[in-house]
């Protein structure tokens, strides 16, 4: 009797020292290709993950693509940068609530000898300028919010290259400004990416910044456990909550200013 206990008594120790270790608890956070190419999430998750002793699953597309994903119910949290999809997802019922955390801006790039002529105009009399001289303009053409943007630039303008001064790439931020870069020819960007690879980009230099048309927000939102119940809310309203906390909003500030010399991104909760 003794040894069949101290037979099982073995067994369960066997079985408690080679169990598998109990999956974390995970969320999947859909967002802008920015954010992962600028370098933003490798500081701010791996904090995220320790603190909460998970792990966020990213899914890094363009902001249009980002926000199907959530409306199919494929995320629990969103982090994008389009006020108008943004507002019509809350208002649509998909999201819980549109919450404000970072601001970076976009610049229009293009080769460092300028050929159209661009630098130091006005932005609509920059991008007028630009249309008239047939350069080749590069665009992301995936509708994600830096392409959204270029859109609405160009309809602001009342203008739009076309033919083949009009080049559409239907890929990320980087690899459009590798493109941009290999064929010399304008692009707009987010000055996040654009700082994190400018030392690649040798053709390229910034020809137009600073006008308040170009302002870049982030915001983040859970999506709402009452449009899909199987939303892990809890762990989706920590994220949130930390990237607006004064330790996330530390992080967003203090990244890239030791590498680059300037954030990459500027916090807008706690500034």
């Amino acid at each position: 009797m003794k040894k069949n206990v101290m037979f099982y008594v073995m067994l369960l120790v066997l079985s408690m020292v080679f169990m598998p270790a109990m999956a974390k608890e995970s969320i999947t956070l859909a967002s802008t290709t920015s954010t992962l190419d600028s370098g933003l999430f490798d500081a701010l998750i791996p904090v995220f993950e320790k603190d909460f002793d998970c792990q966020v699953k990213v899914i890094a597309v363009g902001t249009g693509q980002a926000i199907r994903i959530a409306r199919d119910g494929n995320a629990d949290v969103l982090l994008v940068h389009d006020r108008a999809s943004e507002d019509k997802f809350v208002a649509d019922g998909f999201g819980v609530e549109r919450l404000d955390v970072m601001h970076n801006d976009f610049v229009i790039v293009g080769p460092k000898e300028d050929p159209a002529g661009i630098k130091g105009l006005q932005l609509i009399e920059a991008l007028t300028k630009l249309v008239k001289s047939g350069q080749p303009f590069v665009s992301r053409g995936d509708d994600s919010g830096t392409n959204k943007k270029e859109l609405n630039l160009w309809k602001a303008a009342s203008v739009k290259p076309s033919g083949a001064a009009y080049l559409e790439s239907g890929t990320g931020m980087e690899a459009t400004l590798r493109i941009a870069n290999e064929k010399k020819t304008y692009c707009l960007t987010d000055r996040g990416t654009w700082l994190a690879h400018k030392k690649e980009l040798d053709v390229l230099d910034i020809l137009l910044e600073g006008n308040q048309e170009l302002l870049n927000p982030y915001s983040v939102i859970v999506i709402s456990p009452t449009k899909f119940p199987w939303v892990k809310v809890k762990l989706a309203t920590a994220f949130a909550d930390f990237i607006r906390s004064t330790k996330g909003q530390k992080i967003i500030r203090e990244f890239g200013v030791e590498k680059y010399g300037s954030p990459l991104f500027f916090p807008d909760v706690i500034k």
